[in-house]
């Protein structure tokens, strides 16, 4: 088992983010974010290097100041890595598009409802309420949902690069453990990382990366090899998900199988030689 201590306990740094309601840190922390962005997006792509690590940072940052109450062990990893590399892979997808004010404004207008909705769902895995209430679930939805959109950019970005296969290997097998992990992690909610839970997020990671590998040496656009990956992603988690949570019943093995090879398909379909 993995054990992940507390960064830092400064109590009247807490207290003082305390006296601010937690609805409106989140706003506060969502507008910050999306201010950020926007200035970030006003200058090329060959200063992602310095925006990249600025834009992580600052959304680690600020989902500390927004979900600070009962941050413990495992969560200081796991509550943060959905939004964190949600913000990094958003960004640098903008760059797959036109600069101008008429994709500049609905970018951040997305970026911004997204944020917002992963600061609440971090907050309901932070607070671990039940599993049978409608509020677990709900935030798992939406989890899994931003888990998916992520994989996908990522993975749309790097084949739109064209780069060395190796690279998009590599690349997407990085993203995507500690995503596995986050995802995994979310289903008993434990403050302690399981053996279990890392072992399978490194099988899905290494399952991930030789799929992008083979993807890479395929004639498919870059959306569509991206879509490939992101649905392997989806079915190969969902399938460990719910066989990790005893809830994998042939119902479930064949509706995800049918999503996979439906994308297989699909994708075959594109090929031009």
């Amino acid at each position: 088992m993995l054990k992940l201590k507390i960064p830092f306990d400064n109590n009247k740094l807490i207290n003082s983010f305390l006296k601010i309601e937690k609805r409106l840190r989140f706003v506060i922390s969502s507008l910050l974010l999306c201010a950020l962005m926007l200035f970030s997006t006003f200058f090329l792509f060959d200063k992602a290097w310095i925006f990249i690590p600025i834009l992580g940072l600052t959304a680690y940052i600020l989902i500390y100041f927004s979900i600070i109450e009962g941050i413990k062990k495992s969560e200081w990893l796991t509550l943060f890595i959905l939004p964190v590399f949600f913000t990094i892979s958003f960004y640098l997808f903008y760059f797959l598009f036109p600069v101008r004010w008429l994709t500049r404004l609905p970018f951040v207008v997305i970026y911004g409802v997204s944020i917002y909705a992963m600061f609440l769902t971090s907050n309901i895995l932070n607070v671990g309420v039940e599993k049978s209430l409608q509020l677990y679930r709900a935030a798992y939805s939406v989890n899994y949902f931003y888990q998916t959109v992520i994989v996908f950019l990522f993975s749309n970005i790097l084949f739109s690069f064209r780069i060395n296969y190796l690279v998009n290997a590599l690349g997407l097998g990085i993203v995507v453990l500690p995503m596995a992990i986050q995802l995994l992690w979310s289903i008993k909610l434990d403050l302690i990382l399981e053996r279990t839970v890392l072992l399978y997020s490194i099988l899905i990671s290494l399952i991930i990366a030789q799929i992008a590998l083979i993807a890479s040496f395929l004639p498919l656009a870059a959306s569509i090899s991206a879509l490939l990956v992101t649905a392997s992603y989806y079915c190969l988690s969902g399938l460990i998900n719910a066989y990790l949570d005893d809830r994998l019943f042939k119902q479930t093995i064949r509706e995800y199988l049918f999503v996979w090879l439906f994308v297989i398909i699909t994708a075959a379909l594109t090929i031009s030689f």
